[in-house]
């Protein structure tokens, strides 16, 4: 039986995301080669200061969406965020990051490097949401990659060739063909269903088990 594969469409600098990553990591070791999770990125934080204070400016700015932020960590207690998230670090926009992150997929991809994408991503993620690192900039995105050990030249040949950004088209074409707007956003069964947002674990892993368990029968008839 193939694996069920699992468009997982996220925003590097989205705290949901963030939040949700430890979700990932359980479906992974509970499912194992029973699911596929293939990662794109959706650019809700694309404009992201402009944006931010567009929609907060009359809830109090990037101040009040600051603690927005802290009330959300304080639910979960397997997440960390800095005191001053989204004030004193105002990362301009998340698209870069997904940029130089492809960059790093292709090198997976191509055999160059092992198992390094999913650990990137991350990276990125702990980087500001802990760390307070504008990840938007390329400066920091090469410091993190050094942590990393990946080569640095070759994520940038991956950028400067364009395969990088055709990857990033793809991600685009995407969110258009399935309407995706939130992150993140999990889209299984050939697009027939989804998950959008704060979906709890249980919820994720029954629909996988109602794929996994679905005869071919009830597959026709449906």
């Amino acid at each position: 039986m193939k694996p069920i594969n699992i468009l997982y469409f996220s925003d590097v600098l989205c705290v949901w995301a963030y939040v949700a990553q430890i979700r990932l990591n359980e479906l992974k070791m509970t499912f194992k080669d029973d699911i596929k999770i293939e990662h794109h990125f959706v650019p809700v934080f694309g404009v992201a200061i402009e944006n931010l204070e567009n929609r907060w400016r009359d809830k109090g700015g990037l101040e009040a969406y600051n603690h927005h932020v802290q009330e959300i960590a304080q639910r979960f207690n397997h997440i960390t965020i800095h005191p001053d998230i989204w004030t004193k670090v105002k990362p301009v926009s998340s698209t870069s990051c997904h940029l130089f992150l492809h960059g790093i997929q292709l090198l997976e991809i191509k055999g160059i490097i092992e198992n390094v994408f999913e650990k990137a991503i991350w990276a990125f993620r702990e980087a500001f949401f802990t760390q307070l690192a504008n990840i938007s900039d390329r400066k920091v995105q090469f410091q993190i990659a050094e942590e990393l050990k990946i080569p640095i030249g070759f994520i940038q040949a991956q950028i400067d060739s364009g395969e990088a950004y055709a990857q990033l088209s793809k991600d685009f074409n995407l969110v258009k063909e399935h309407t995706v707007t939130v992150s993140p956003t999990l889209i299984f069964n050939e697009g027939r269903q989804r998950l959008n947002g704060n979906v709890g674990y249980r919820v994720i892993e029954a629909n996988i088990n109602e794929l996994l368990h679905i005869s071919p029968t009830e597959e026709n008839w449906c």
